[in-house]
């Protein structure tokens, strides 16, 4: 039985970056460009293995502490940024967005000190 082998890329259908698996060559001809099953949602996306060697993985090492955003529940925020959180004292990188079950938006956030946290986003003065 073949080995299969596992990345972790962006998902488009998750918003985040989850783990992988390979699921076999496109049809272009191209070498570099895989199709690959998101292990969260199941669905297949093509990947294009140069790109994913060239982005960087979002880790805490990267934050800058001077560029922060203070996170707020009213504002928008991307993948990828930065947040300060005043209750907990901690700054974040945003991993992902997902919808809660009642349709608010939520980010997912890596803390340096207080680790994974799912946090509100977006959300208008009449739902607060």
């Amino acid at each position: 039985m073949a080995k299969t082998k596992n990345i972790e890329a962006y998902c488009g259908f998750c918003n985040a970056v989850k783990k992988m698996e390979l699921a076999g060559e496109t049809s272009e001809g191209d070498s570099s460009k895989r199709w690959a099953k998101c292990k969260s949602c199941k669905q297949k996306t093509v990947i294009d293995l140069n790109d994913l060697q060239k982005q960087a993985k979002l880790t805490l090492q990267n934050i800058v502490i001077d560029g922060c955003k203070e996170y707020s529940p009213r504002e928008h925020y991307a993948v990828g940024e930065t947040i300060f959180h005043k209750t907990f004292n901690d700054h974040g990188i945003i991993l992902g967005k997902e919808t809660s079950s009642n349709g608010k938006g939520m980010i997912i956030v890596e803390f340096q000190n207080s680790g994974k946290k799912k946090l509100l986003e977006t959300i208008n003065n009449q739902q607060l």
